[in-house]
C-alpha cells in the first residue's frame, strides 16, 4: 500500500460548508482536553483558520461524509453549537482516506510520545511495511521496528508509564524488548528507585536473567526483588572494577619488565654472553609492544 500522493493545487480544490451531523469519524484519537479548550476558544474567538477534510465518495449510498482529518475541529464546532463546519471535500478510497487521517495524526502528535507509538502500529495494521512507515514519521527503520514492538509487548504498565512521563520512551523500548512480563515489571521497579537507568539497563536485564534461570533450576525457587538486584549490581560492579584494578597492575608489572629487557640488552658483554649461550632469541609477544631488537652475532663480532 503506497501513500497518497496527489497533491491538487489550490485553485482545484473543492470547499464546502457540510453539516456537522452529516460527518462521520472513522479514525477517532484522544487529544489532550486542556488544549482542546484552547482550540475551542479560539475557534470561537476568531473563526475556523484551517478547513477539516472530509471523503464524499459514499455520500450518495450512506448519507455521510467521512471524516479524514480534522476531529478536533469538528468538535469544537459542535460544542459551539454550529450546524456547519467549512471543509475541503476529496473523493478517495476509504483506504486512502484512513491512511491520510493516520498521516494527519503523525503530524499532530508529539515524536516519542505514546499516542506517536500508537499511529506508527496502527500504520502497520493498514498493511504499510517498516520502511514507509519510517519515511512518513521521519524516523529509522530500527527505530519504527522497536515502537511498534513497545505496543505489541509492552506490558500496560509500561505504557501508562510513557504516557504519564514516568519512563522515557528510551528506556519503554528497552524494556519492551525483553519478553518475559515478570523482568519487564522488575524493571520499571529499579527504575522507578532510580537503581536502573538506560545507561545501565543492558547489565541490569543480563543479571535479572541469569537469576531467574537459577531460581528456575533450583528446587525452592525465591522471587527475585529490587533489593536483590542492587545487591547484584553492587557486586557486578565491584567484580569489575577488581578485575580492571588486576588487569592494569598486571600490565604495568609487564611494561616495567620489558624497560628492563630493554636495558639489560644494552650492555654488549651480555649480549656476548646470551649469544654464546644461544640464549639471545626472544619469544614473539602477542600484542603491540616497544622493546629493543636483539643484538645479532654479527653485530657482537
Amino acid at each position: 500500500m503506497k501513500p497518497p500522493n496527489n497533491i491538487l493545487p489550490m485553485d482545484q480544490r473543492r470547499y464546502e460548508d457540510v453539516p456537522i451531523d452529516k460527518v462521520k469519524v472513522i479514525n477517532s484519537r484522544n487529544r489532550d482536553k486542556e488544549q482542546f479548550d484552547m482550540n475551542v476558544q479560539s475557534i470561537g474567538n476568531t473563526g475556523l483558520m484551517k478547513p477539516i477534510r472530509v471523503n464524499d465518495s459514499y455520500l450518495e449510498s450512506t448519507g455521510f461524509y467521512e471524516l479524514i482529518c480534522g476531529e478536533g475541529r469538528l468538535l469544537a464546532h459542535k460544542q459551539l453549537g454550529k450546524t456547519h463546519v467549512a471543509a475541503e471535500v476529496v473523493t478517495c478510497s476509504r483506504k486512502d482516506a484512513l491512511l491520510q487521517s493516520l498521516i494527519e495524526n503523525i503530524a499532530r502528535t508529539k515524536p516519542d510520545s505514546i499516542d506517536f507509538a500508537r499511529e506508527l502500529k496502527r500504520m502497520q495494521d493498514e498493511g504499510l511495511d517498516t520502511k514507509q512507515i519510517s519515511k512518513i514519521a521521519c524516523k529509522s527503520e530500527d527505530y519504527v521496528r522497536s515502537i511498534i514492538r513497545l505496543i505489541e509487548q509492552g506490558e500496560e504498565r509500561l505504557i501508562q508509564g510513557v504516557e504519564s512521563g514516568v519512563f522515557p520512551m528510551s528506556f519503554a523500548i528497552q524494556v519492551s524488548s525483553t519478553e518475559d512480563s515478570q523482568i519487564q515489571g522488575l524493571l520499571m521497579d529499579a527504575f522507578a528507585e532510580g537503581l536502573v537507568t538506560t545507561n545501565n539497563f543492558a547489565q541490569a536485564r543480563r543479571i535479572i536473567a541469569t537469576r531467574s534461570k537459577t531460581s528456575k533450576k533450583a528446587s525452592a525457587p525465591r522471587e527475585y526483588s529490587v533489593t536483590q538486584l542492587q545487591k547484584d549490581i553492587a557486586e557486578s560492579t565491584r567484580v569489575k572494577t577488581s578485575f580492571v584494578r588486576e588487569a592494569k597492575s598486571k600490565e604495568n608489572r609487564f611494561m616495567t619488565l620489558l624497560e628492563g629487557v630493554n636495558s639489560l640488552l644494552k650492555d654488549p658483554t651480555l649480549v656476548e654472553l646470551l649469544i654464546s649461550c644461544n640464549l639471545d632469541k626472544r619469544p614473539d609477544l602477542a600484542g603491540n609492544f616497544r622493546f629493543e631488537q636483539p643484538a645479532t652475532r654479527e653485530d657482537v663480532s
